[in-house]
């Protein structure tokens, strides 16, 4: 039996692929408190999408999927971190308001086109304005790993996609070769991350192993 792509795997889960017009698209955001029947019901179907993908995947690094990616345009997501017990953060009408200079790069990996993992370069810190489905806002800051789950949701509702903030002529690598590095989401992986990035540059450019020798 030949064995299902990661990408094909999300699919027949219901998430919506790579190509789809929706995941280009900038999520409608809810006017809350008029809209709390419909943010409630996206927030709903975004855990049954979570529950349902952690059945057949084990995210260690936590996981987050947004409204676009079950076919809802509608700016809801839903963040699960790491680690058993840990509660999920629910996003509606998400905007990150403060960022910090500071940055980091890790792979990441998206439920639309799971077959790959890209080196995306994030801010160690950012500040996050959410509204609750009684219209109040609340602010509030993450950090490193959180941090990056969460802005990758918000892309999401700005209609991007990861691969839109990789540095230029670094392309995503598959999942096998992703699988060899080792790397985790980790300030001591940044210096491992960076050495890869630099091979991958190298390599769109076609520089020689000597030539990448002269140039550092």
């Amino acid at each position: 039996m030949d064995e299902v792509r990661p990408s094909d795997q999300m699919r027949n889960l219901g998430v919506v692929q790579q190509g789809a017009p929706i995941l280009a698209e900038r999520a409608r955001p809810f006017s809350l408190p008029a809209d709390h029947d419909a943010a409630e019901q996206a927030v709903e179907r975004l855990f049954t999408s979570i529950e349902r993908i952690a059945q057949v995947h084990t995210f260690a690094k936590g996981m987050g999927i947004a409204a676009p990616q079950i076919g809802i345009s509608r700016a809801a997501a839903v963040v699960q971190p790491p680690g058993q017990g840990a509660d999920a953060i629910v996003l509606l009408n998400p905007r990150v308001t403060e960022a910090a200079v500071e940055t980091d790069e890790q792979f990441e990996g998206c439920l639309s086109f799971f077959n790959v993992r890209g080196m995306v370069p994030r801010p160690l810190r950012i500040t996050v304005e959410t509204t609750n489905l009684d219209g109040t806002r609340t602010s509030k800051v993450y950090e490193r790993g959180l941090a990056r789950l969460i802005q990758h949701e918000i892309d999401h509702l700005d209609g991007k996609l990861y691969t839109a903030r990789m540095r230029p002529g670094v392309d995503p690598i598959s999942v096998e070769q992703y699988r060899q590095t080792g790397l985790i989401y980790s300030c001591q992986a940044s210096a491992q991350a960076d050495r890869l990035w630099r091979h991958q540059v190298h390599e769109a450019r076609g520089l020689s192993g000597a030539e990448r020798g002269a140039r550092q």
